[in-house]
């Protein structure tokens, strides 16, 4: 199934745009010339971005053949060609730029997700994103993030309602907000609040919400409160006929994964993918120039 939406091939579009301008100014020194390239990694890691790499070329120009060599989600060694590129030179070389530094950035993500997920093997314990995303970019950083074997959270602040510190600082509890988000949300909507002190979190469950967002909770304080909040729950789900909570931990550190992990919750969700991925370095080379 073609997954892009006119909004994601405008999206690429805008991105070509960018690098071109008003033309590329060294296109007579290639013109009538054909030519075949392809790209290799200088890193180990995971990578992503082969439809888009596909689809940006298409959209410059739609003589150019393209072959991913590797599949989104694939891990890869240096010195590992990647994708093969035949068409007019000035064609490839056009969209070198842009298609390079979207496969690095979305690979870089991939790559330090599945570091991650690693981690966490053994548990069942899934990592889930979050929506510090690059402007622009989210739908593409979520995509890596799932490549990297995590589980996406919203997308957007139409997936689910979720009240957050900011929410609970202008109402007047968590109760009477649950209550008239139930009466106004489409019934597939889910409602998840994020709480900071384990009164909140009780709070939340007795207003009987699909999701907890359990931020900056010690390790230990998890250990003894995730129990109990099941507890909590599982009286509730009694009363009201719901689905069992779902119980998040965020605002971790990614070195304590684990230890998160151990104390009972369902998810964790991190930024890091986003925020501290550096790039996979991919370089793009000339086989032949006729």
């Amino acid at each position: 199934m073609d997954f892009f939406t006119p909004s994601l091939n405008s999206l690429l579009q805008a991105f070509l745009e960018e690098d071109f301008g008003r033309g590329d100014l060294t296109q007579a020194a290639l013109s009538g010339c054909s030519s075949s390239a392809y790209w290799i990694t200088k890193q180990h890691g995971i990578f992503c971005g082969g439809p888009f790499i596909e689809r940006l070329f298409a959209l410059l120009d739609s003589s150019v053949k393209t072959q991913l060599l590797v599949a989104d989600g694939t891990p890869i060694s240096p010195g590992q060609r990647l994708v093969q590129f035949e068409g007019p030179a000035i064609s490839l070389v056009g969209g070198e730029r842009t298609a390079l530094n979207l496969a690095m950035r979305l690979s870089g993500i991939a790559t330090l997700t599945a570091s991650l997920v690693n981690d966490l093997a053994g548990t069942d314990v899934r990592l889930a994103d979050t929506r510090k995303t690059t402007p622009g970019l989210r739908v593409l950083e979520k995509y890596a993030f799932r490549c990297g074997g995590g589980l996406n959270h919203r997308l957007g602040l139409d997936d689910a309602a979720m009240l957050k510190e900011n929410h609970l600082a202008c109402v007047e509890g968590i109760e009477a907000a649950v209550l008239s988000l139930r009466q106004s949300l489409p019934w597939p909507a889910r409602i998840i609040v994020e709480v900071e002190t384990p009164q909140q979190a009780e709070e939340a469950v007795c207003a009987g919400v699909d999701g907890l967002l359990l931020d900056e909770f010690p390790i230990e304080l998890l250990k003894s409160l995730v129990p109990r909040l099941r507890q909590l729950a599982s009286a509730e789900n009694e009363c009201r006929k719901m689905t069992p909570i779902v119980l998040e931990a965020s605002g971790i550190d990614v070195m304590d994964l684990r230890s998160y992990a151990e104390t009972g919750i369902d998810l964790i969700s991190t930024s890091a993918p986003f925020t501290k991925s550096p790039w996979l370095d991919f370089s793009m080379l000339f086989e032949q120039v006729g």
